[in-house]
């Protein structure tokens, strides 16, 4: 693995910066950021808590997957569990451990780190871990009501190779179900024997 290919830390000046949007979840600001060559450039900036996501596979390599209405793209869309990081001392491992049991209703023995992305870092600070977990086991008790649009969510298994053909065949259209998937296939290669750590730090 070559280092020079690994993703490094910098932060060139920020000069000036106002809000233009403030919301619950979402703020959008604009940033006036000296370049290297001393010229200077605007960068609208949407921030972003970040969230988590997993891919939960069975004994038989099955994934387990949701179905979710999202309004935005007018689409149902099968997805994997997933949940933003805005609960107050609450570690990534234990959101996703949360966001499972919530919206699947499963709990899961092994967790391992999968994928740490930035999910449009052309435009917002949001970063997603997606953790791999296995040895899944149906609770008793969610411990949760769905509101919202999960209410009407829809659970559902589908083989890790058959889940590849749908990624590469355009018929699954959901960013961390895509990389998630092709991640957990191209680690099941060696037995998942090179992830990281569920606790693994974020660099």
């Amino acid at each position: 693995m070559s280092a020079a290919f690994e993703d490094a830390a910098e932060s060139w000046p920020v000069v000036s910066t106002h809000d233009q949007l403030s919301g619950w979840l979402l703020t959008v600001r604009t940033d006036k950021v000296r370049m290297p060559d001393n010229h200077y450039a605007e960068r609208s900036v949407v921030t972003h808590p970040g969230a988590v996501a997993v891919l939960a596979l069975d004994d038989d390599q099955r994934v387990l997957m949701i179905r979710q209405y999202r309004h935005p793209v007018g689409r149902l869309l099968w997805e994997i569990p997933a949940g933003l990081r805005d609960a107050d001392g609450e570690s990534p491992l234990q959101t996703a451990q949360r966001e499972l049991l919530e919206e699947t209703g499963y709990r899961a023995s092994e967790w391992h780190t999968l994928v740490d992305y930035f999910t449009s870092p052309g435009f917002t600070t949001e970063r997603l871990r997606i953790f791999l977990a296995r040895g899944l086991e149906q609770a008793d008790d969610p411990g949760h009501e769905r509101e919202h649009e999960e209410k009407f969510l829809v659970t559902g298994w589908l083989a890790l190779t058959e889940a590849v053909g749908l990624v590469l065949a355009g018929k699954l259209h959901n960013g961390p179900a895509i990389i998630g998937i092709l991640a957990g296939y191209a680690a099941s290669s060696d037995g998942f024997s090179g992830l990281r750590p569920a606790t693994a730090q974020e660099t």
